[in-house]
């Protein structure tokens, strides 16, 4: 069940943005791209928006306490690379991903970077690998949930580059 309101999130193509920073913020024992359990996923979360992680490809089941009142953002599939995008278009057109909420279809939407950004991370992070600031595009199917009622929720995502690069990730969250 989700509580009524207006969306408070902004545009899924700065939240995107955003969820690169987000996952550039962590130190690789704690990335939440390599958490397993979910152990890990309240850590570095802007307060106007509770981000949640895929994989780097492959499976994962993740358990974890999100605050009432925040819009849910993730990614089905999603990439980045250095440097900037040299075609503002849909960068991989056989791409596809899907989301559910307690059984219920979640919309996921293209958004990406309509330019590169700057992005600070750790040595050896999934998103920079350097320590100083790098610039990075990104680009993904993105889904973005309004702030769901406090209890249990499972949500479960995916997607696929078109070819033999698949992710998926299960939530069980407990909205308090």
């Amino acid at each position: 069940m989700l509580t009524p309101g207006p969306d408070p999130a902004p545009a899924p193509a700065a939240l995107a943005a955003r969820w690169v920073a987000w996952v550039a913020a962590h130190r690789q024992p704690v990335n939440p791209l390599k958490d397993t359990t979910g152990r890990h996923g309240g850590r570095h979360q802007p307060a106007d928006v509770w981000f949640l992680a895929g994989t780097l490809g492959g499976q994962v089941s993740r358990r974890c306490v999100v605050p009432a009142g925040r819009p849910l953002f993730f990614p089905a599939f999603c990439w980045w690379q250095p440097g900037r995008r040299d075609d503002p278009a849909e960068p991989m057109p056989h791409a596809s991903g899907h989301a559910e909420l307690d059984g219920v279809a979640v919309p996921v939407r293209a958004a990406g970077s309509p330019a590169s950004f700057p992005v600070r991370g750790f040595f050896n992070n999934v998103v920079t690998a350097w320590p100083w600031p790098v610039h990075v595009s990104c680009w993904g199917l993105w889904g973005l949930v309004p702030p769901p009622a406090p209890g249990t929720h499972h949500l479960a995502f995916a997607g696929h580059d078109g070819g033999r690069f698949w992710v998926e990730a299960e939530y069980e969250l407990e909205v308090r």
